[in-house]
């Protein structure tokens, strides 16, 4: 029997700023598993069905022929074991917590927002920073979205995990840490040194040009995202604009429900959101539109985003692409699309371990590929450098001259 303390599902990769903010999880304990002790291993598995007899030969051998035998415990070398287990699944979401990293874990996920204050995740087996959040450390530090982390301080990240890497970069408030970057149009690796400290999470902002296009600038899928654009859709309705973009880049998600609660502003009640798939038979769950839906069909809505947007920020610009109901400009989006359970093990001991893909509602795999904007528009070195946002002036442009969305 499973008891829940956390039924909020998250979806994004691992924030810095509290360790496991956005994973895409769904938190539960399962009693009934016990792996603490070697004798129980057995006895966790249908052993009628899986030959367990070379475990416990290369275990045997380990008592009786290594060395150090007696430097490691049992239980060590168990949590080794189930380690190796979930690796072979090579997902990098799936992960085994040891005690030391179960405890991290529940403290991150319980709100402790000391850190960097930027997100993390594998891509193509390389440490990648998916997005640094706005006016945190890391934003400050000049760390962008896409770079490569190849050392934390004098430690090489090949081959090291997510929850390893975040392990070297959180620590105490005040105390640096420094890594070492390569960035997709620098031929050298750079170092940044990092200053830790205590995140205040930014949520929205909004703006209201001259042009009288209204802007939302939403930077996370927080707990209070879902009021704060509440108020800022009263904002645009009284500001008299039919004109808005939602920036959505460098969002890396968060909670789905606040997901849902923002695309229903833009869709009839009903209308596919996202799909949750399973790969067993389970039947698919498809999170379905509330029909806040205040817009008519006048509204020219451009979405903005690039490969820091994932996760929360994939399902509402892929929901408002599916639906025809908003223009995406940008980059390619990150392509996270994956929903992880959380269960306890046993007392001290966590398994996180992916069980389900999200799916936009015409049924394409924000994992596979991330989202195609319908414009792409990149920003170079020298865009950034002269302070000039072409992402953002080829929203304004098509606001301006709105094509209509086809």
């Amino acid at each position: 029997m499973k008891e829940f303390f956390k039924t909020k599902r998250t979806i994004a990769t691992i924030l810095l700023v509290l360790g496991f903010f956005a994973l895409g999880i769904y938190v539960g304990f399962n009693k009934n598993t016990e792996i603490g002790r070697a004798a129980g291993i057995g006895d966790a598995l249908n052993t009628s069905e899986v030959d367990l007899s070379s475990f416990w030969k290369v275990w045997n051998a380990i008592n009786e022929k290594y060395p150090g035998a007696d430097q490691t415990t049992q239980e060590e070398r168990i949590y080794g074991a189930i380690s190796g287990l979930v690796g072979s699944l090579e997902d990098p979401y799936s992960v085994f917590f040891k005690p030391d990293e179960a405890k991290s874990f529940q403290e991150d996920i319980s709100g402790n927002f000391i850190g960097v204050g930027m997100e993390v995740g594998l891509k193509e087996k390389v440490l990648t920073v998916i997005a640094p959040l706005k006016d945190t450390p890391a934003y400050k530090a000049g760390v962008k979205s896409g770079d490569k982390i190849i050392k934390i301080d004098d430690k090489s990240t090949v081959n090291m995990s997510v929850e390893s890497a975040v392990k070297l970069i959180r620590g105490e408030k005040g105390t640096p840490v420094t890594l070492t970057i390569l960035r997709e149009d620098e031929k050298s690796p750079r170092e940044i040194k990092i200053i830790r400290d205590v995140i205040n999470m930014p949520t929205i902002e909004t703006e209201l040009r001259a042009d009288k296009i209204f802007v939302i600038k939403l930077y996370s899928f927080s707990a209070n995202s879902t009021s704060l654009f509440r108020s800022a859709m009263k904002e645009f309705a009284n500001s008299k604009s039919d004109k808005l973009v939602l920036d959505l880049r460098g969002n890396p998600g968060g909670y789905l429900s606040a997901a849902v609660e923002i695309s229903s502003w833009f869709l009839p009640t009903g209308k596919t959101i996202v799909t949750e798939d399973y790969a067993n038979d389970t039947t698919p769950k498809e999170f379905r539109s509330k029909g806040y839906n205040i817009f008519n069909d006048k509204l020219k809505f451009v979405i903005l985003v690039d490969s820091g947007s994932a996760s929360a920020s994939e399902i509402v610009a892929g929901a408002m692409q599916d639906h025809k109901r908003a223009l995406l400009v940008g980059d390619t989006s990150y392509g996270k699309g994956s929903v992880q359970e959380v269960i306890k093990v046993t007392d001290n001991t966590l398994l996180k371990i992916t069980v389900a893909k999200w799916l936009t509602p015409n049924g394409a795999s924000i994992s596979e590929k991330g989202l195609t904007p319908d414009y792409k528009v990149g920003i170079t070195k020298e865009d950034t450098a002269a302070k000039v946002d072409p992402q953002m002036n080829k929203a304004v442009e098509l606001l301006k001259n709105w094509p209509g969305v086809k």
